[in-house]
């Protein structure tokens, strides 16, 4: 599966990609972005990427690289999780891995796609993100496209000897 934009290109995981989810699974700088703990192994990420195949259906989430289109360099990753058929439903996350790649648009065009194709191809109801209270970056970039704060959970996660508040942030199709 390719999604393609105006200056980058989703696309699905690919063996060759393993370097390149290594480096941001391992990279301390966003672990409070995506809630890791620990460094994950070249072996563990290996075997993710060969159950990369399962479909939404199958998995409950799909990971899409985000690639440049000039170069079709790897710069980033969006995620749908906890995908949820009944309900209509899933969670979506986004992370550029360089800051040099950072406001220069490629994840508000990331964040276009998916939307799109969750709302247009998977007739989803409605997306979710979780944010960081003093990630106004990405507020910014999620709230762009008309999601909105619904509630806060207080002390949600512990980094750095301390407890921070995540807000939840919510999209449903008109």
């Amino acid at each position: 599966m390719t999604l393609i934009g105006k200056n980058i290109h989703l696309r699905a995981l690919e063996p060759e990609d393993l370097e390149f989810v290594y480096a941001i699974e391992n990279d301390e700088n966003i672990w409070e972005v995506s809630n890791t703990i620990t460094p994950y192994s070249k072996f563990l990420i290996r075997q993710y990427l060969e159950n990369a195949h399962q479909d939404i259906y199958e998995a409950k989430q799909l990971r899409l690289v985000i690639c440049k289109k000039e170069n079709a360099d790897a710069i980033g990753l969006i995620d749908l999780f906890d995908f949820d058929v009944k309900n209509k439903r899933a969670g979506i996350g986004i992370i550029i891995q360089n800051e040099i790649d950072r406001n220069n648009g490629f994840g508000k065009e990331a964040l276009s796609l998916v939307i799109n194709y969750t709302f247009e191809q998977l007739q989803l109801h409605q997306l979710y993100a979780n944010i960081g209270i003093e990630n106004k970056a990405s507020e910014m970039l999620f709230t762009t496209f008309g999601f909105k704060k619904i509630g806060v959970k207080k002390d949600w996660n512990y980094t750095n000897n301390a407890f921070h508040d995540e807000a939840i942030f919510q999209l449903i199709k008109k």
